[in-house]
Parts: structure tokens; C-alpha cells; sequence
């Protein structure tokens, strides 16, 4: 392993056309240049400063995932490889890349994936149930989900524990904006979403936290790890989190335990063998099912209060995860690395669940609506292995970057589904009086699901120094993909992106990647959609001031697809939601984002996107927002109140939209939410070097929204205000 300094990353903050966005973020980086020429011109002693008042220079462990961001209290990564299997800096990555650190967790309490998605620029959340939701990039839902760089599906259906994942077990959380064919195989072009654990030191550390907050919301973490042996060649890490959490819904509560155990050996000079296993459990009782119903059966807003839950008391969509992993890695005497990772995941979910959310309530009498029903055992179970060779080589008289990789998995879900016996009522009496108190129906069992997906593929990327200012990075997967509905073999799919130095702090770069992603939607035939197929492009401007620890970024991306797939309004013979095939779908947007230390004990991260899908004139895709802001940032004070951080956060998203159908005529209609702005504040003070505290309130106006899902004419509310209090002990 080799130390390096700790890297940052920007992007502009004010919504305005395109041309006046990227200028801003150039102003801003030029700022920062000049800021940074500034602090280096002149020793602080000269301009009459404490030393303190200098950037300070943080140095970070990095291995083969990139550089490690526990411990270095940065908003920003150093190096990632989540693109290319290769490490470089975000400013010599040819993509967008959005990563949440350690100290940003920690500092905002953000102890799940849905929490670190909500502050992700660029990143929006449609909320189908408790239980279940769905994050969107650039137009598309996001279904890939990488862990420590293996690359895992997601089935949103059936939510599959993705979305539920406690952050107490990872270092940090890499989001891939764009098509990542090159290492995914097939998948969506939206993002990547990358979690990457957290790995055994070479000295003992531990700490633990307990946490309060609002709707007797409890949490316990324990986090210990170091040396095994005297020399240090053996380590360990194990981290364990329990959570029991009630909420603003009606007798809502749901119960989650983390555990996490990892081990490093060095089994010799050059040999690294990591081993390790994490679990978890989520049990809900209150779930509910679906949303509230958009509109009454007159036509107007069905406005239920925030605390209205549409799920039955005996409802519950238990899940779990277990994963065992092993990492062999391997440097060789001219440098070359050989790596082999192995991954083996289980994903169940035992749901039984009841939700007040079909039809329409009339707004006196209550009558209306119906009961969704039913009963869910399954699990997915996926194995999947990589191995790659990654080194230099000389040509021309340059040295470039080579890697040579491959990659299998096998994914196979068993699923079951029951109904409730024959004469069980399904009608809701009085909506306006739901309280959840219905008896559990006799589960019959209806029908059984067991498919099996297989992906394999071989990759090579290099990346060629073809003149001091001018990097090219080319590469390409074969792959093959085959389930019960699809079977594809021989797909092609290049990756080209060029990096262009402009001198010490800026770089221009251009992306391009094919598309392809194989469909399990049918049409009302029931026949299964054409794989989405398309082209991903992106090109743009970054910058690095104070030696990596920031970083600016602008960039302008278009998605060309085929065989979009879109809900037609009908049903497909099974009864599921039926789709058709949109060709010549075209996405385009920008993003701008910042991350990294503007000043000592000052971080930020934040960006604006803006993106607009059509497909022959018509907007497509609007579940996810057109523009959308994030911002969040903290400041650690000096002097006599050196012990206390300050922080906050803001965002913003202008409307969401989807087409319904209006009860009092049968004619369709456009649902528009408001935009709305949410606020976050924190505050920690540190008591020593061992002891501190900390204070969050998320939607610190108790600002009210909802977000729609309009395939079902339903809509969910967000959470109001709420504070937590975290104590941490650190040994």
C-alpha cells in the first residue's frame, strides 16, 4: 500500500442556462486558483496569520478501491476506481463521479444508503412504500449497485435489502454518473452507485455511539479493529449497529441489526488476502404498502395527514442480507498487480402485507378504496467473481496503464406468492377512518417464481500518455447475458474517454459509452421488451486546487436510448403493469458539483443538475426532477471554542409530474407537485480527544411535501422535522 494525499472534487450552485452555468463554475474555480496562489505565496507568519489559518495537508492510505477516506475529516475522495478498475484522481476521471465520505456521514448522520442518496447531487428519490425506494440519475432508476467494486443487481420489485443497507460498515459511498458498461456488463445508464467497506488499520482503534432521536428513534454502533498479531501482518475490523426506530406514521416501527467482520493477512512482502462477511436484518411491523391515493372520487387532492399510514398493524416486509467475500491481491516485482475477488450474496424477504391504497375515498363517506394484498417469501441468491491484472508499460517512450480483466456471476431467485382465502374483504369501509385494524387473512400459496441469470464478460482498458498535457483512456467488455426471458451473447460494449490538461489546475475531458441493458418489462401481449439500447455521452471541464483537497467540475451529458421502457396504462395478461418500447429517447442535461476543504476546518460538497428526457417532443422520465440543488457543509471553529463544528445543508428540487386519470370524469390529467426547499443543520462539540456529541435536525423548517408515483396514482409524504442526538466514545 502506498500513501497519497487526499483528493476533493465542484460544481456551481445557481440554477441559469447552460452557458452562464458552466461560466459560473469557472469563476468559482478561479476563485478557488486564486485563493490558492494566495495561500501559497506567502508564509502565514508574513501576512500576520497563525499558522492554523493554513490549508492543512492530510495524508490517507490507498489500495487498489481507491483512497481511503475514514480518518481524513474530507468532503472529497483522493483516487477512486469505480470507472476503470484504474485508480486515478476525479480529475483524471473522464466521467462525473458524486462520493460521500466517512466524515460527511458522520458529521450529518447519515446512517443509511436512503440518507446519503438525498444529499448525492444529482441524485432524486421516488418513495414507493416503507419499505421500498427508488433512486434516479440522469433520467433512469438506478439498479446497479457495486460492493467494494463486484457488481450486484437490483430488484426494486422486490426491494432485495439494497436500499436498506446501514452505512456503519462503509468507508465510503461512490456514485458513477453515466453508462458503466465497461465494468457492469449490462445495466442502466443513469449510475453506479459503489459501496465500499471499511478496512482493518495497522494500529488499534475502536469507538462507540449512541444515538436519540424524535419518535423514539434508538441506536447503538460499535466499531473495533487493528493488529491480531505482534508483527501486524494479520488484521481485523468488526462493526456492529442496532437500530430500533419508530416514525411519524401511525404504529410504524422497524427493528435493523448490522454486523460486518473483516480480515487482512499479509501473506507476504507482496501477497494481501482479505476475508470477510457482513449480515443484515430489518424487521418492520407497520409496513406499508404502496402510497396514498393521489386524488378522492371527486377529483381533488386526497390531502391525508403525514402521520396516515395505509398498511395494515400485522404488516411487515421483513428482510435480510448475507454476504461473504475474500479478496486475493498480488504485486508482482515490476509492479503489476494481480487481484481476485469473490463475492457470494443472499438477499430474502418474508413480506406479508396489506395496504389501503386502490380506488379512490370519497371525501364524506370514506368508501372507495380497496385493499392491496398479499404474501412474498423469496431470496436472490448471487455469486460472482473478478480478476484482473492491472500495471505500467513503456511505448513510444511513455509509460501508460494497462488493465486485462474478467468477471462471471450467477444470480438465481426463488420467490412464492400467496393471496388471501376465498371471501376475505377486500373493501375499505370508511378510508377516512383507517386505523389498520383488520385481522390477518389464511395465506393460500398462488405461484411460484425460480429464475436464474447469468452474466460473464472480459474487459480491457488502457490508458495512454500520449503527450505531457494529453491522457486517452480506451476499452471495451465482452459480454454475455442470459435468463429466463433474454439470451445475449458477443455484446459489444466500448469505452473511450480523452483527458486534456490545460496547465496546473484545469482539464477538459470527453466520454462515450454504448448501452444495453436486457428487460424483464412485458407489453399487454406479455412479451418481454427489446434490451434498452443507446449511446452515452459527456464531456466537460475539471479543476484541482490545494494539492487535490478540491476540486471543480462541470459537465454536459446526452443519453440516446431505444426501447425505453414505459408504462402504457394497461395491464399484461398476468395483471402486472404493462409497457411498451419508446425508440429515440434523448436525455440531455449538466451537472455541476464541488466537494473538498475551502479553508482549514471548512468542508463542503454540493452540485445543481438539470436534465430533460423527451422521445419524439413528449418529456418522458418525469418522476425524477428537471433541476435539482444539494449543498451541505461544516466549519470547525478555532480559539477558545476549538471543540465545536457548525454545519448545514440545503436542498432543492423543482416539480415532479406523471399523467393520472381523474375519478369524477375518466379523462387524464397532469399531477404536479411544488418544488420545495429542505434545510439541515448540525452541530458537534468535542468534549476531548475520546469523548463527543452531536446534534442533527433534518427538514429544520418541518417543511411539507410528497413525492408521486404516478403508475399508481399514489403519492407518499416526506418526513417532518426531526432531531437526533449521537454520543461517541472513541478508544
Amino acid at each position: 500500500m502506498s500513501s497519497v494525499p487526499v483528493r476533493f472534487s465542484v460544481l456551481s450552485l445557481r440554477r441559469r442556462p447552460l452557458a452562464r452555468a458552466l461560466a459560473h463554475g469557472l469563476l468559482l474555480t478561479s476563485v478557488a486558483a486564486a485563493g490558492a496562489a494566495s495561500a501559497q505565496s506567502a508564509p502565514a507568519e508574513e501576512e500576520g496569520k497563525t499558522p492554523s489559518q493554513t490549508l492543512q495537508t492530510v495524508q490517507v492510505t490507498a489500495n487498489q478501491l481507491g483512497t481511503i477516506t475514514e480518518g481524513s475529516g474530507a468532503y472529497t475522495p483522493g483516487t477512486i476506481a469505480t470507472a476503470t478498475r484504474l485508480v486515478l484522481t476525479p480529475r483524471q476521471t473522464p466521467q462525473t463521479i458524486s462520493v460521500i465520505t466517512r466524515a460527511q456521514m458522520d458529521d450529518f448522520g447519515l446512517d443509511g444508503i436512503d440518507d446519503v442518496m438525498r444529499v448525492t447531487p444529482g441524485i432524486s428519490i421516488v418513495t414507493y412504500d416503507s419499505e421500498r425506494t427508488e433512486y434516479y440519475a440522469r433520467g433512469f432508476a438506478v439498479q446497479n449497485f457495486q460492493y467494494d467494486g463486484i457488481p450486484m443487481s437490483r430488484d426494486s420489485a422486490y426491494s432485495a435489502g439494497n436500499t436498506l443497507s446501514d452505512t456503519a460498515i462503509y468507508d465510503r459511498i461512490e456514485v458513477l454518473k453515466g453508462a458503466t458498461g465497461l465494468l457492469t456488463g449490462m445495466g442502466d445508464p443513469g449510475a453506479t452507485i459503489n459501496l465500499v467497506r471499511k478496512k482493518p488499520g495497522k494500529e488499534f482503534a475502536g469507538s462507540a455511539t449512541l444515538g436519540v432521536g424524535r419518535w423514539d428513534d434508538y441506536r447503538a454502533e460499535v466499531d473495533v479493529g487493528g493488529p491480531l498479531t505482534a508483527d501486524g501482518r494479520v488484521r481485523g475490523r468488526a462493526v456492529g449497529a442496532w437500530q430500533d426506530k419508530h416514525s411519524n406514521l401511525d404504529f410504524y416501527q422497524r427493528t435493523s441489526k448490522v454486523g460486518y467482520a473483516v480480515l487482512e493477512a499479509d501473506l507476504g512482502e507482496r501477497t494481501l488476502l482479505t476475508v470477510g462477511g457482513d449480515v443484515l436484518e430489518s424487521d418492520p411491523k407497520g409496513s406499508t404498502w404502496g402510497g396514498i391515493p393521489l386524488l378522492d372520487s371527486q377529483g381533488n387532492f386526497n390531502d391525508m395527514p403525514r402521520s396516515f399510514n395505509n398498511g395494515t398493524r400485522w404488516s411487515g416486509w421483513r428482510q435480510y442480507v448475507r454476504t461473504g467475500f475474500a479478496t486475493l491481491e498480488h504485486t508482482f516485482d515490476n509492479d503489476w498487480v494481480a487481484k481476485l475477488q469473490l463475492n457470494h450474496q443472499v438477499n430474502g424477504y418474508d413480506a406479508a402485507l396489506a395496504g389501503a391504497a386502490g380506488g379512490n375515498p370519497d371525501p364524506v363517506t370514506g368508501e372507495g378504496v380497496s385493499l392491496w394484498l398479499g404474501k412474498y417469501v423469496g431470496k436472490t441468491v448471487s455469486n460472482a467473481a473478478d480478476f484482473y491484472l492491472s500495471g505500467n508499460f513503456g511505448l513510444f517512450g511513455r509509460q501508460h496503464e494497462l488493465v486485462v480483466g474478467g468477471s462471471a456471476s450467477r444470480k438465481r431467485w426463488t420467490n412464492t406468492g400467496y393471496s388471501p382465502q376465498p371471501g376475505y374483504p377486500t373493501a375499505v369501509a370508511d378510508y377516512n377512518s383507517w386505523k389498520g385494524d383488520i385481522p390477518e387473512p389464511e395465506w393460500q400459496r398462488g405461484y411460484g417464481n425460480n429464475e436464474v441469470t447469468r452474466e460473464n464478460g472480459l474487459y480491457v482498458v488502457g490508458r495512454f500518455d500520449v503527450a505531457d498535457p494529453l491522457k486517452v483512456i480506451v476499452g471495451s467488455r465482452l459480454a454475455s447475458y442470459r435468463s429466463p426471458q433474454t439470451r445475449e451473447t458477443g455484446v459489444f460494449v466500448p469505452y473511450a474517454g480523452v483527458v486534456y490538461d490545460l496547465g496546473e489546475h484545469y482539464s477538459v475531458y470527453a466520454s462515450y459509452s454504448t448501452i444495453f441493458k436486457p428487460q424483464g418489462e412485458r407489453d399487454e401481449q406479455g412479451r418481454t421488451l427489446d434490451p434498452l439500447e443507446g449511446r452515452s455521452y459527456e464531456m466537460g471541464l475539471k479543476a484541482e486546487f490545494f494539492d487535490g483537497r478540491f476540486n471543480a467540475s462541470a459537465a454536459l451529458f446526452q443519453l440516446d436510448q431505444d426501447n425505453f421502457a414505459q408504462p402504457t396504462g394497461g395491464k399484461t395478461p398476468t395483471g402486472d403493469i404493462a409497457y411498451r418500447g419508446l425508440m429515440g429517447v434523448r436525455t440531455k442535461g449538466y451537472e455541476l458539483e464541488l466537494s473538498g476543504q475551502l479553508a482549514e476546518g471548512w468542508q463542503v460538497q454540493g452540485g445543481f443538475a438539470h436534465k430533460i428526457a423527451r422521445q419524439a417532443g413528449t418529456k418522458v422520465s418525469t418522476l425524477e426532477p428537471e433541476n435539482q440543488f444539494s449543498l451541505h457543509t461544516s466549519y470547525r471553529l478555532r480559539g477558545d471554542w476549538q471543540g465545536l463544528t457548525v454545519g448545514g445543508g440545503a436542498r432543492w428540487q423543482d416539480s415532479t409530474f406523471g399523467t393520472i386519470t381523474n375519478p369524477a370524469d375518466g379523462a387524464s390529467v397532469v399531477h404536479r407537485t411544488q418544488p420545495y426547499w429542505l434545510l439541515d443543520a448540525m452541530a458537534r462539540y468535542q468534549f476531548n480527544d475520546r469523548l463527543s456529541a452531536t446534534v442533527n435536525v433534518n427538514n429544520l423548517l418541518d417543511k411539507r411535501y410528497y413525492t408521486i408515483f404516478s403508475w399508481y396514482s399514489t403519492y407518499t409524504w416526506g418526513e417532518p422535522r426531526n432531531v437526533r442526538l449521537a454520543v461517541t466514545y472513541k478508544f
